[in-house]
């Protein structure tokens, strides 16, 4: 699971992180990011853009939101396989967060890369209503069983793309399953680090 993640960069940091000309992102965020906040998100609509979008699908029946969705079902999943095949995005991060529980307590760490300090999550995004009727695109977060290191918290993680499989990940010309799933995979711990906060 991945419910709380950090991005510290500014828009302009993140646009040339992705080789992005422009973005539309001209609001301001705060570091640690809760769902259902609103953050840049990378796509690729014939060029790559920074776009607003809401952490969170809204669940059925209106049951609060889904934030993570989950890599090895996300092919099947009714709610999340259209996205899959042809709304992938990237989710630009600093750090991700998860808790450890020993009974009643909660300690809190964060994970990041070793050689990058903005990194890519794997995402896929839609298009919702709100109760007014106005359209907006929310994102959820692919998530995997974790590697070694991040089992030591959670038996989650969320699929960190490497630089060299982000445009693979974010080109809609390829919707082929088979293509796509070996992309969702555990990051090699030996490339993480991770510090209680």
């Amino acid at each position: 699971m991945c419910g709380r993640y950090m991005l510290h960069a500014d828009v302009e940091e993140i646009l040339q992180h992705y080789g992005i000309v422009k973005g539309r992102v001209t609001h301001s965020w705060v570091p640690e990011v809760f769902p259902s906040h609103e953050v840049p998100i990378v796509v690729n609509r014939n060029k790559r853009e920074l776009v607003p979008m809401k952490w969170g699908f809204p669940a059925p029946y209106g049951k609060g939101i889904i934030i993570n969705s989950r890599g090895e079902t996300i092919d099947s999943r009714p709610m999340f396989r259209r996205a899959f095949r042809q709304k992938r995005c990237i989710v630009p991060v600093n750090a991700f967060f998860e808790w450890s529980r020993a009974g009643r307590d909660k300690t809190k760490f964060k994970f990041g890369l070793k050689r990058s300090a903005l990194f890519s999550l794997a995402g896929i995004y839609e298009d919702f209503k709100d109760q007014t009727g106005l359209y907006y695109k929310a994102f959820s977060i692919l998530t995997i069983q974790s590697n070694p290191l991040v089992s030591l918290v959670h038996n989650r993680m969320p699929v960190i793309l490497p630089r060299e499989q982000e445009a693979a990940w974010l080109d809609h010309s390829v919707q082929d399953v088979s293509l796509l799933k070996p992309l969702i995979r555990p990051y090699d711990e030996s490339e993480m680090i991770m510090e209680r906060v």
